[in-house]
């Protein structure tokens, strides 16, 4: 029996219409696991999480999808935060399964994200999470991310009480 090793056949990759319904399997997966429900207002609330290739085919709009084995096993990506100023950006659905958690894949997809954001000129990146996500908290702060008290935007999670902002 041949061993085929995770990194091998695993890519990012911008999403594509045809990646709609695996990457909306993924966060539903992973949304359930941490019992992050729609009452909630959490991600699996978004009436636009079976299309996120069109939402994110907007201008200053980008995702990135992680395929192993011509399977999606995660995804992230950047959007101009609503109602807010203009030179902020968020860093939005950044969900992953437990088979590809812990081999620097979330690092590396929030470094593609933060550039894009900075080369689409915005000068800030916002994002929302739950306290007991704490390896992603871990890992926001690694990367720069601050702790902010209130909430920018209107994202519609009430609750996610960790809030953080990084300077591009």
């Amino acid at each position: 029996m041949s061993v085929i090793t995770p990194t091998a056949a695993t890519t990012m990759r911008r999403i594509t219409e045809l990646d709609n319904s695996g990457i909306a399997t993924v966060i539903r997966a992973v949304s359930a696991e941490y019992g992050l429900t729609a009452d909630k207002g959490y991600t699996v609330a978004d009436p636009n999480l079976d299309e996120l290739y069109q939402l994110y085919s907007q201008p200053g709009h980008a995702y990135w999808v992680i395929e192993q084995n011509g399977h999606v096993v995660g995804g992230g990506g950047v959007a101009p935060l609503s109602c807010s100023e203009a030179d902020i950006c968020e860093l939005q659905k950044m969900y992953f399964l437990p088979s590809v958690r812990g081999q620097g894949l979330a690092k590396k997809l929030a470094l593609v994200a933060l550039d894009h954001a900075r080369a689409q000129g915005f000068k800030r990146c916002y994002l929302e999470t739950t306290a007991f996500l704490k390896d992603a908290i871990g890992l926001y702060e690694h990367l720069g991310f601050e702790h902010i008290s209130e909430p920018l935007g209107c994202t519609g999670h009430v609750d996610c009480e960790v809030r953080m902002l990084k300077n591009l």
